[in-house]
């Protein structure tokens, strides 16, 4: 994603029982550039259950097409992609599943723009599916083919990025905001702005993407996140380089690791390395800003040219059945457009699921999400932002 964002490297359970149960349902259920948006982004809301959740709202019965391929191939952000889900898929199916990683939107693009074929399903961000659509890269999704699509909360259906969801099928979404370890931060902190305080020198992880932390100081300054103009770029640069010598590290793939080790007292990071941290040391919490957040949707979606068609429509009909979706949640605490998926979890373990909607990172408020940003592409300017981002990063 830009390095929009490697995902949580290493796999945490909310609680082992629920994933027992979890798991028994599994195993019974087992035999050119791209034009800018116009459209505002449908705004998800905070869940605020007060009573027993009504039953899982479950897709029709319909069944995905037969699967005669024997193999499929999978390329998306690392560990991403829970192994047990993995293990379902192949058992159910009777095929081979291989698992390539990636670290960015970026690396994904140039890949597939440099030819690289026989991958079956993607897991692209927003800006990064409309981009890609607009260079021929994709398969358009055949929604009758994915019954389980049912299962997705209407508020993440026909986003502005893919209308009518003709090329993609949310997988996560969340947000990039602070996380602060509060035992070593007593000072409050509200706001991005916040972070270009002299008590942070050397002891900040940003995320190694430049379209998040270029687009938070954009933001500071009061400029559009997706700005194409090069003054507001220079000066978010300036703006930048002031910042770096509170800058520790940049990392994208694992931001959670220096915060909890005591390398950094503070970060602007994913919402699901946040929750991850934040379930290890409960003094890590996460903060939405002022200025508004980063607000991101990661996608299921077909390469152009995909030897394997039949298998990757099954495996994101699979990916959206909702005893899988609650897997994809315990084990990378992002949050989950799947709505059945959410019901159950609060069906078959209800201290899991209030976890899940009581903390920031898995649940923003909808005010905080009235504020957030999120990234499109912004075409022909890319270079200038590329160009930025190398000198950010040379301290230049």
């Amino acid at each position: 994603m830009t390095d929009y964002h490697t995902r949580c490297p290493h796999r945490a359970r909310w609680s082992l029982l629920g994933l027992a149960l979890v798991f028994g349902l599994v195993l019974s259920a087992c035999g050119g550039a791209a034009p800018t948006p116009t459209a505002a982004p449908p705004t998800p809301q905070a869940a605020a259950p007060t009573q027993a959740p009504a039953p899982p709202t479950q897709a029709p019965a319909a069944q995905a097409p037969q699967v005669t391929s024997k193999e499929f191939n999978l390329y998306a952000w690392s560990e991403y992609v829970p192994q047990d889900l993995l293990d379902a898929f192949s058992q159910e199916y009777g095929l081979k599943v291989n698992y390539d990683t990636y670290s960015s939107n970026e690396e994904l693009l140039a890949k597939l723009q440099a030819g690289a074929s026989g991958y079956d399903v993607i897991i692209p961000s927003d800006y990064m599916v409309t981009i890609m659509a607009n260079l021929g890269l994709l398969e358009p999704i055949d929604l009758n083919h994915i019954p389980n699509f049912a299962n997705i909360d209407e508020r993440f259906k026909n986003p502005p990025f893919d209308p009518g969801n003709k090329y993609s099928v949310p997988y996560q979404w969340g947000t990039v905001a602070i996380a602060v370890n509060t035992e070593k931060v007593q000072q409050p902190i509200t706001k991005f702005a916040d972070l270009w305080d002299p008590m942070f020198r050397n002891n900040l992880v940003v995320l190694d993407d430049e379209r998040e932390i270029i687009g938070m100081a954009l933001v500071v300054l009061g400029y559009s996140k997706n700005s194409t103009d090069p003054a507001q770029l220079e000066a978010a640069k300036q703006k930048l380089l002031e910042l770096v010598p509170n800058i520790k590290l940049y990392d994208s793939d694992s931001p959670k690791t220096a915060l909890l080790s005591g390398e950094v007292i503070a970060g602007v990071i994913w919402n699901g390395e946040a929750a991850l941290a934040h379930q290890e040391n409960p003094a890590i919490d996460y903060i939405l800003p002022e200025e508004g957040c980063g607000l991101w949707e990661d996608n299921l979606a077909i390469p152009k040219g995909a030897p394997h068609k039949d298998a990757a429509e099954a495996f994101i009909n699979f990916v959206l059945r909702p005893e899988m979706s609650i897997l994809i949640t315990r084990d990378f605490p992002y949050s989950n457009p799947n709505k059945a998926a959410l019901e159950l979890l609060a069906q078959e373990d209800p201290e899991a699921y209030q976890a899940y909607i009581g903390f920031a990172a898995t649940n923003p408020p909808p005010e905080a999400l009235e504020k957030c940003h999120r990234i499109v592409d912004v075409g022909e300017a890319t270079t200038l932002w590329d160009k930025v981002w190398t000198e950010v990063k040379g301290g230049q």
